[in-house]
């Protein structure tokens, strides 16, 4: 079913914006907005529902337009002009497709792990860039799971999806608060390594062999205590400069692919 949409007062074109804007309504709603085709077509094959899909024609590549036979005939398709699409994309450059969807759940029992885990945590991360470049470093390292523990960002936050370049999309995800966290993985009998300073340990000389989780914190406040109380060891990265911390998704991506080197993956 496709609508052509021309008025940026049109009622359509006022709920993507408010959806794009803010996260109360994100979160009201349980529906997002998700920009360009590599982030669709990657959503589409993680099983994300789709509630309409909007169409520039200006912009839309007409070779394209097999792609659109994906969704569901069921799903609206709206075409609007050059106006109402600049007015709802967030992007400058998304190939003229944007698509509304249905949130996830993303809580822990829905995580499907395998035997021997590897699990990359952050807890707080406050700017949506650093969760996108998180979940970017958790693409790449092939972990089995992604933990935002006591999230302060919406994960559906436009930010956050162009930061992650369709990682959100990608690495399996739960949110949860930091004791909810601890209490599943202690009752997956997963080891938990901190990144904390104190008491630590250098992050080389730990095995990641066995199921484990990885935590890191913010770059300004590090990991609450109840990590350090409940981890098995801390550890830290050895640093050579005159600086004492460095970017979350970095030092993430230090750790994260140490352990993938003692399991063998280079």
């Amino acid at each position: 079913m496709q609508k052509s949409i021309s008025s940026l007062q049109n009622a359509a074109v006022k709920k993507l914006v408010l959806l794009k804007e803010k996260s109360r309504e994100r979160k009201k709603t349980n529906s997002f907005v998700i920009e360009g085709l590599r982030e669709i077509n990657l959503a589409l094959k993680a099983g994300y529902v789709f509630k309409e899909i909007w169409i520039c024609d200006t912009i839309f590549n007409a070779k394209n337009e097999p792609f659109l036979a994906d969704f569901d005939q069921k799903t609206p398709i709206f075409q609007c002009t050059k106006e109402v699409y600049d007015k709802i994309a967030h992007r400058g450059s998304t190939e003229g497709i944007i698509a509304l969807a249905e949130a996830k759940a993303h809580s822990l029992e829905n995580l499907n792990l395998p035997q021997n885990p590897l699990i990359l945590i952050a807890e707080a991360p406050e700017k949506p860039g650093n969760i996108g470049a998180l979940l970017r470093t958790a693409d790449a390292a092939g972990v089995d799971a992604f933990i935002l523990a006591n999230p302060k960002t919406d994960l559906y936050n436009p930010n956050t999806l162009r930061s992650s370049v369709g990682g959100v999309f990608t690495v399996p995800i739960a949110l949860a608060s930091a004791a909810e966290t601890i209490h599943f993985l202690k009752s997956k009998n997963i080891a938990m390594y901190s990144a904390i300073l104190q008491e630590s340990k250098p992050y080389q000389v730990m095995d990641y062999t066995k199921p484990t989780a990885i935590a890191v914190g913010t770059e300004a406040d590090g990991l609450t205590e109840i990590w350090r109380e409940n981890c098995q060891q801390n550890i830290s990265i050895p640093m050579q400069g005159s600086l004492d911390s460095m970017n979350v998704s970095v030092a993430a991506g230090i750790l994260i692919f140490e352990a993938r080197k003692q399991r063998g993956f280079y």
